[in-house]
């Protein structure tokens, strides 16, 4: 058979034609359906950012509304459900006991089987909405605490957080989540959106894409970066502390989590936004401390880097750490948090799949051996 170069990863391979996000890494472009993620992120809520990926456009009024109202109307999860996360062990990882969670979801879909692109635009609704109460109630479970059941008068953002600490959050805290959720909504091909075509591909229903993408997201290298950051900033302790810390890394060549990024070759739009947000809660709570920290890690980062004749900035996981911190979000839920932003992301890759579906199914270079003889077991 002739061979190719490999090309390693696929990085910078293009697998398929996709109309949902464009990403320029050289320039640090990131935009949905055509619309940059600045824009959206200081102007849009993430029901209108998800209504955007299904749908390709911004809603009007009523089409955001009837949405919102879909959305609030299956944010509780079925009694099975509930009852499995209870059964799962307190010990567990987090999106271990998600894509459990989700996986199950499908034993009570109301559409079933029926894997029509209309049935499973009504399952999209159902999982963008359910996961959110599973993250929070898997929160709640562990600690020994009852769930608390969704409020169907909240945003999205806000609801998350009044399910997973028990109050309403205030409207800084409520808009920086509902932030962080646009921002953290589609990042074109990765690895767990890419995961979720490659099951779609096959026609296997929403909820097994969905669980393709969750266990793709459990890895280290590509979710946890920003748990990573936020254990690095507690072990750090005090802004007095960093010059220190970060020398030492350096001397010893171990990398700062949450600087640089596989795309981006200049400042990660998204770690703009993030970078206020922290600064802004930081300030309303009385306690910049973790900004702080934060921002002179990133000085003295970049400063290294570009010593070093290295064009590398602070991404999205550097920044949301610290917020994700400041809103009362334990450390070990910060990938969960992820795919409670990212399915609006998946769903609308999965959907974009079924609707001009091809099997993916690449080829691989082989690099074993050939020409072998096959010899009886007894002489070998």
């Amino acid at each position: 058979m002739t061979t190719t170069a490999s090309t390693a990863g696929l990085r910078d391979v293009v697998a398929a034609p996709s109309s949902i996000c464009y990403i320029d890494g050289d320039e640090g472009i990131l935009s949905y359906c055509g619309y940059n993620i600045h824009e959206l992120a200081t102007q849009s809520t993430f029901e209108e950012v998800i209504y955007l990926l299904w749908h390709g456009r911004l809603p009007n009024q009523s089409e955001l509304d009837a949405l919102s109202a879909e959305l609030a109307a299956n944010r509780a999860l079925p009694e099975g459900v509930i009852s499995l996360i209870k059964a799962i062990p307190k010990s567990a990882v987090p999106m271990d006991a998600l894509r459990t969670a989700v996986s199950a979801l499908a034993f009570y879909d109301p559409d079933g089987p029926d894997n029509s692109l209309e049935a499973s635009r009504r399952k999209a609704v159902r999982l963008t909405a359910q996961i959110a109460t599973i993250v929070a109630a898997i929160d709640r479970i562990r600690k020994g605490e009852e769930p608390i059941a969704p409020e169907t008068d909240l945003s999205h953002a806000a609801n998350f957080l009044y399910m997973l600490n028990g109050r309403e959050p205030l409207d800084v805290e409520a808009n920086a989540f509902d932030i962080a959720l646009i921002l953290h909504a589609d990042h074109e091909f990765n690895a767990s959106t890419f995961a979720a075509r490659v099951t779609a591909g096959t026609l296997a229903n929403i909820y097994a894409a969905t669980t393709s993408a969750v266990g793709a997201l459990s890895g280290p290298l590509h979710g946890g970066a920003n748990e990573q950051v936020m254990n690095m900033l507690l072990e750090i302790g005090s802004p007095d502390n960093v010059d220190h810390y970060v020398a030492e890394k350096f001397a010893s060549g171990a990398k700062i989590m949450g600087i640089g990024h596989a795309v981006y070759r200049t400042e990660d739009p998204r770690a703009t936004h993030l970078r206020r947000m922290s600064e802004e809660i930081g300030k309303r709570q009385g306690n910049t401390k973790w900004f702080e920290m934060s921002h002179r890690i990133e000085e003295l980062a970049i400063a290294e880097m570009e010593r070093k004749g290295k064009k590398l900035r602070a991404n999205v996981d550097f920044y949301s750490a610290s917020t994700y911190y400041m809103l009362g979000i334990p450390t070990d839920l910060y990938t969960p948090i992820f795919a409670v932003s990212r399915i609006s992301g998946w769903t609308a890759h999965i959907l974009e799949q079924y609707g001009n579906n091809k099997l993916i199914r690449p080829r691989a270079e082989y690099t074993g051996a050939s020409n072998l003889s096959y010899k009886p077991i007894g002489e070998r």
